[in-house]
C-alpha cells in the first residue's frame, strides 16, 4: 500500500524492459505483485530504449523504476537509466534491476546507483518489501522493519459448520 509518512500518496512504479530482450513474464509477475500490494503501477512493454524509460519515468512521476533485462546488457542499460535520470534532475527516483545477474555485477551496479538487483527466485514479497523500505527513506528517512506477511484467512462465507452424531 502506500508508505506512510509526510505524503500518502500511492507508491508509483514504473516497470520497464530495456533493450532487445523480448521475455517479459517476469516483469509482469513482479508489476501484478506491487499492484496487488497497492502501488500503482505503469508497465512500459518490450524494448524500451533508456532514454524512452526516463522519459515516462518523468511523465508519470514515479517513485521507482524496476527495470529487467535477461540479454546480459544489464551493465550497459542499467547504468545509462539512472545516469539520464540524474541528468534529469530525478535523484529522487528509485532504481531497481532484474535478471540473470551475476553477483559481482550486481554489486557494480549497485555501486553504479541501484537500490537493488534481484536474481531469479526472488520473491515477490521480498521485492514489495525493498520498494517500500526505498520509497520510506526517498520520502521520510530510515525504514521501518520488515514485517511478515499476514496469513490468509479460510472463508468461511456460506460455509456449514459439520454435523456432529452421536454414538449409540
Amino acid at each position: 500500500m502506500a508508505v506512510s509518512g509526510a505524503s500518502t500518496r500511492k507508491v508509483r512504479v514504473l516497470i520497464a524492459k530495456p533493450g532487445l530482450d523480448g521475455h517479459d513474464r517476469g516483469a509482469k509477475v513482479v508489476a501484478r505483485a506491487l499492484r496487488d500490494a497497492g502501488m500503482e503501477v505503469i508497465y512500459t512493454g518490450l524494448r524500451q530504449s533508456p532514454e524512452q524509460i526516463v522519459e515516462a519515468a518523468i511523465q508519470e512521476d514515479v517513485d521507482v523504476v524496476g527495470l529487467s533485462v535477461l540479454s546480459g546488457a544489464h551493465m550497459t542499460l542499467f547504468p545509462r537509466v539512472v545516469d539520464l535520470l540524474r541528468k534529469e534532475g530525478a535523484k529522487d527516483v528509485v532504481v531497481l534491476g532484474g535478471g540473470i545477474i551475476p553477483e559481482t555485477d550486481a554489486k557494480e551496479l549497485r555501486k553504479r546507483g541501484l537500490y537493488d538487483v534481484f536474481g531469479p527466485g526472488t520473491s515477490t514479497q521480498h521485492i514489495i518489501e525493498i520498494v517500500n523500505r526505498a520509497v520510506h527513506e526517498r520520502r521520510k528517512g530510515p525504514a521501518p522493519a520488515a514485517t511478515k506477511p499476514k496469513a490468509a484467512k479460510p472463508r468461511t462465507k456460506g460455509a456449514r459448520k459439520p454435523v456432529r452424531r452421536s454414538r449409540k
